[in-house]
């Protein structure tokens, strides 16, 4: 996830066709995830680019301030924070000034604000308006669910997200970008399992609860 790529982006367009519902299970699931806020979690990120040998990894801090409010503050290896509210993205990093500008340039920001912001919430109802959602697993046990973007020109940028996660904890989110990179966080304490050199196939498995 790549704050400054993301900052280029044109804005997503509006689709007027009422989305179809998550299936019942879905919503439940989705539902019970939701935590008060102010809530934080660590995460550690391994974004693989075509045009990189190796991964970029970095660290951090992702924070839910309540309503549209989302702070993603990187600590290592450099020390970065995003800040989206009041639908402008405020990007301050270490030893130079804030830069901002409107959400509506980045359609990757808006994804992750819906599906964060609504994972966090426990909000079915947004998440299924942004997104085709489809369950996999046990929601009692490990489950997955894959969030598909309804809106055509986020879809160009963001193939899909797949939160892996068990029982009420969501552990990792992948987000497959249309262009082949991809960006897989590592959520809560298993962010401090991130590789030294991390490989898909690895990060994957961790996702999966396999050891």
């Amino acid at each position: 996830m790549s704050l400054p790529l993301w900052a280029s982006a044109s804005a997503p367009e509006v689709r007027a066709a009422a989305p179809a519902p998550a299936s019942s299970s879905a919503q439940a699931l989705i539902a019970a995830l939701g935590v008060p806020a102010p809530a934080r979690t660590p995460f550690a990120e391994a974004r693989f680019m075509q045009v990189l040998d190796q991964p970029l990894v970095v660290s951090g801090e992702l924070a839910w301030l309540g309503g549209d409010r989302l702070q993603r503050q990187v600590m290592q290896p450099h020390q970065e924070t995003a800040t989206i509210a009041d639908d402008e993205v405020t990007l301050q990093r270490a030893g130079k000034s804030p830069r901002r500008f409107s959400l509506g340039r980045a359609p990757q920001l808006q994804v992750l604000l819906d599906s964060f912001v609504a994972l966090l919430s426990g909000d079915a109802g947004r998440l299924q308006q942004a997104f085709e959602i489809r369950q996999g697993g046990d929601p009692a046990g490990a489950w997955t669910l894959t969030l598909v973007p309804r809106d055509a020109k986020v879809a160009k940028a963001i193939a899909s997200i797949t939160i892996d996660g068990a029982g009420r904890e969501s552990r990792c989110m992948r987000m497959q970008e249309a262009d082949g990179d991809l960006a897989i966080d590592l959520l809560g304490p298993l962010a401090a399992k991130m590789p030294a050199q991390p490989t898909r196939e690895a990060l994957q498995a961790l996702c999966q609860g396999v050891h």
